[in-house]
């Protein structure tokens, strides 16, 4: 792609024209959007307002999920959040995420078990992660290097400014999906594919769509939330826990 924008852009493009937002929530850590088709879609609430939002003043509720969704390209990362979240209010559907390859990881499975199929293939490479996972150590120490990078780094961690000296020499890369939010995921995955990275973007922010694959992800891995999670009811309660709420992973992996 020859712009940073086109994967936003071709994801949007694909999103249905008639189908609207009934609801738009900026929870502690998950933004919400669920849509007229019962989808519901989450993205990591970040809280970056330095920058004035697009849509003052124009609720989110009624209108179409592509207008919804184009907010992921401002600046104001809060209101990025919703577009994000927009989008994946319809690729986070079960039947449209199976449509279009993905297929469910394991029921059960929790976002603490999305490295553990990695724990031996490690073994003795280079292994880098964007984004802080707490659980993340624990389960790739056989890695004879493990480079956490984090936009606000814990102890042990490297600045995420390292990822342009990093990732093109590493051998595995995980990008933490969040990164679609603050418009990161279009240069950390060109470092990564380019330097022959196997790839795999995770977390419930991530857009379930294959064009990811044909950018040279290996493999894409998502989240579909339970039917219950969209009502209202349930959203206002999840929002202020920080708690994703109950759902699927779901993944689908490149053809060699």
């Amino acid at each position: 792609m020859s712009s940073p924008w086109d994967v936003y852009d071709a994801l949007i493009d694909d999103l249905p024209q008639d189908v609207t937002v009934v609801l738009s929530d900026r929870g502690t850590r998950w933004t919400r959007v669920v849509n007229s088709a019962d989808g519901v879609g989450s993205a990591w609430s970040m809280k970056d307002t330095s920058r004035p939002a697009i849509s003052v003043g124009t609720p989110d509720a009624g209108r179409p999920i592509r207008d919804v969704a184009a907010l992921v390209r401002s600046w104001n990362l809060a209101e990025a959040s919703v577009g994000q979240a927009a989008i994946n209010s319809w690729y986070s559907r079960a039947e449209v995420a199976a449509r279009q390859g993905f297929v469910p990881t394991g029921e059960g499975l929790t976002w603490r078990e999305v490295f553990d199929p990695y724990a031996d293939v490690v073994e003795g490479r280079v292994a880098a992660i964007i984004g802080h996972f707490p659980f993340a150590r624990g389960v790739l120490w056989k890695a004879a290097d493990l480079q956490i990078l984090e936009r606000f780094p814990e102890p042990g961690d490297y600045p995420d400014t390292a990822c342009e000296y990093l990732l093109p020499e590493a051998d595995y890369v995980f990008v933490s999906s969040s990164s679609f939010v603050n418009k990161s995921a279009p240069r950390l995955l060109d470092l990564a594919v380019g330097g022959g990275a196997h790839t795999v973007l995770v977390g419930p922010s991530t857009p379930m769509h294959p064009l990811l694959l044909d950018l040279g992800v290996d493999t894409v891995t998502g989240y579909v939330p339970d039917p219950e999670v969209g009502k209202a009811g349930v959203i206002e309660e999840l929002s202020p826990t920080g708690q994703i709420g109950p759902g699927t992973r779901m993944h689908q992996h490149r053809s060699a």
